[in-house]
């Protein structure tokens, strides 16, 4: 994953249609970008995607309540098959270190001291360690490098302060 393949800093690719579905944006966008396919045509049908999506990864989960790592791993794997497998691990230093290594995209789930809130996904890493990241919240891929996490700034970029857990690919 690690160069500069993919969606660079600054690209829109779609934004998340509400306050819940940041994760199945993260879901689609990985489908997308990993060769599974787009579940249906691109711009036009990227809110409807996402709230299938919602639906699929959140069988027995209340949907207000977003999606759990382990509904995002079992919806990749049932659902974008060219992504690969997925292992959920929360999000200790060798693990966020072990992300810039990747092959592959990485979903992210950040949050609060208390509560996990968000996802966002990883494209890629610069030579410097900055990662490319997709903020669902605004559609766009922006530049972060994971330092942020131990400075406390990383909410200005992810829009959350701490990392909870990875879906770490398997390689």
């Amino acid at each position: 994953m690690g160069g500069s393949g993919g969606p660079e800093v600054g690209s829109v690719l779609g934004r998340q249609v509400d306050g819940v579905t940041c994760g199945p944006s993260v879901l689609v966008m990985t489908a997308a970008l990993t060769g599974s396919g787009w579940p249906g045509p691109a711009a036009e049908r990227f809110g409807a995607a996402q709230r299938a999506a919602h639906r699929q990864a959140n069988r027995f989960w209340p949907r207000a309540l977003g999606t759990t790592p382990w509904g995002m791993r079992a919806w990749l794997h049932r659902h974008a098959p060219a992504a690969g497998r997925f292992r959920v691990r929360p999000a200790t230093a060798r693990e966020l270190a072990a992300v810039a290594s990747a092959r592959r995209p990485v979903p992210l789930l950040v949050g609060t001291r208390r509560l996990p809130r968000h996802w966002v996904l990883v494209l890629g890493a610069r030579a410097d360690g900055t990662w490319r990241v997709y903020e669902p919240g605004s559609g766009t891929v922006r530049a972060f490098h994971p330092a942020a996490f131990a400075d406390g700034t990383a909410a200005r970029t992810l829009g959350m302060p701490r990392p909870w857990c990875v879906l770490r690919p398997v390689p």
